[in-house]
């Protein structure tokens, strides 16, 4: 038996330039089943919703057979969440890795066109470096407004096509009808930097992940899928709780998330989802309560307010949580104000354009039963957390980046 290939990670190039990416990986050789490859892998998309990638390859490919129209695939690079930085990096450190992903996954579809998506300030770089690449099909690279909707799917879409990138409706899906009307594969880069590994022969590419780490400083790791949460984000005594999987995700317990395994089914035992890939330590001496106000008001600020849960929904619950935040008032009105805070929560799910209110009230759920203390601590008049600012979560103005 032959000795398995070499593992290089995501980030293992020393420069991103082409020279440095074929140094590090070697070139790619032969043609491949990327579908197989994927389903074999198990390889899931590293975008937040964690879709199988084998089937979206199929889906995109069988809808263009059957209307007899070539697809077009997408990188989706656009990274609207605000504490994630995986994707920025990735792009900044291995582009080649993604580009060689693109042009995999646009010949397992067939698409003649291939899009990369990317944040604010990043199109220029990335398209100087991937100028040189020998690639018979040019890679279109398509800056993105930086709000927090702009890299939901049918959002990117519509940003591609040229026009504002705000979510539609679901029906029909993008891979039937996406980009120009045409079936479109939308990935990840960071999927599709992994793709261009497994074709390399690393049969580890699909268990590892990037994600973003919040602690005193902020940095972007790679890390095996199933590792110990607290062997790949320190929580240490002085830490209350970890945020796990960004603004759409959930508040853990510093005892409970220590423990807990970095993967689907260890997070889904206690209520999470590695999401957007991020994950943030929140010391002792900060109010999580007011931490998740804030986060709360920027989501309900950054809605698109097409639909009744972003127009009145997320806007009532930001506002009650304001006021949560604050120390003191009434009992009765808190109590009132807590109840309102459930009530519309429940209101707003499933009935959203897109999952947005969903998201958004999942962090609110796990905010109300993980800061409790903190909660009683303010309607006593009083608050654990040292001072406001500085703020520990990133949380922009809304239209500043746009």
């Amino acid at each position: 038996m032959s000795a398995p290939p070499a593992t290089h990670g995501l980030l293992a190039a020393a420069d991103p330039s082409l020279a440095t990416h074929l140094a590090t990986h070697g070139p790619l050789s032969g043609q491949v089943d990327l579908v197989a490859l994927a389903e074999r892998a198990g390889l899931v998309g590293r975008g937040g919703a964690g879709f199988p990638t084998a089937r979206k390859l199929r889906a995109v490919a069988d809808a263009a057979r059957a209307t007899r129209t070539t697809p077009v695939v997408v990188a989706n690079g656009s990274e609207g969440e605000p504490a994630a930085f995986k994707d920025a990096v990735l792009l900044s450190r291995a582009p080649h890795l993604v580009a060689e992903g693109l042009h995999l996954a646009a010949a397992a579809v067939g698409a003649d066109s291939v899009v990369l998506a990317v944040g604010p300030g990043q199109a220029a770089e990335v398209g100087r470096q991937l100028a040189g690449r020998p690639d018979r099909s040019p890679i279109r690279v398509v800056p993105v407004a930086g709000h927090f909707l702009a890299g939901e799917e049918t959002a990117l879409v519509g940003a591609v096509d040229g026009g504002l990138p705000l979510p539609r409706g679901k029906v029909p899906p993008v891979w039937q009808r996406g980009v120009q009307g045409r079936p479109t594969l939308v990935h990840n880069v960071e999927t599709l930097a992994r793709l261009a590994l497994l074709a390399r022969g690393d049969r580890s590419a699909a268990g590892r992940t990037l994600v973003t780490r919040h602690t005193a400083t902020v940095d972007v790791v790679e890390v095996p899928l199933g590792a110990r949460l607290g062997d790949v984000l320190p929580v240490p005594a002085g830490v209350q709780a970890v945020l796990v999987g960004g603004y759409h995700g959930s508040w853990l317990p510093a005892a409970v998330a220590a423990d807990v395994r970095l993967d689907r089914d260890g997070l889904a035992s206690v209520g999470a989802s590695l999401g957007a890939g991020v994950l943030a330590a929140l010391s002792a001496d900060r109010c999580g309560v007011r931490e998740t106000a804030r986060v709360v008001g920027y989501l309900a600020a950054s809605s698109a307010g097409q639909c009744g849960p972003c127009l009145n929904g997320l806007p009532r619950i930001a506002a009650a949580l304001g006021l949560l935040a604050r120390p003191g008032g009434a009992p009765a009105a808190r109590a009132r104000l807590l109840q309102d805070v459930a009530r519309w929560s429940g209101l707003v799910v499933g009935r959203g354009a897109c999952a947005h209110p969903d998201g958004t009230v999942r962090l609110v759920a796990s905010a109300l039963r993980v800061f409790g203390g903190e909660l009683a601590a303010h309607a006593a008049g009083w608050c654990t957390g040292a001072p406001p600012t500085p703020a520990f979560l990133p949380v922009p103005t809304v239209g500043a980046a746009a």
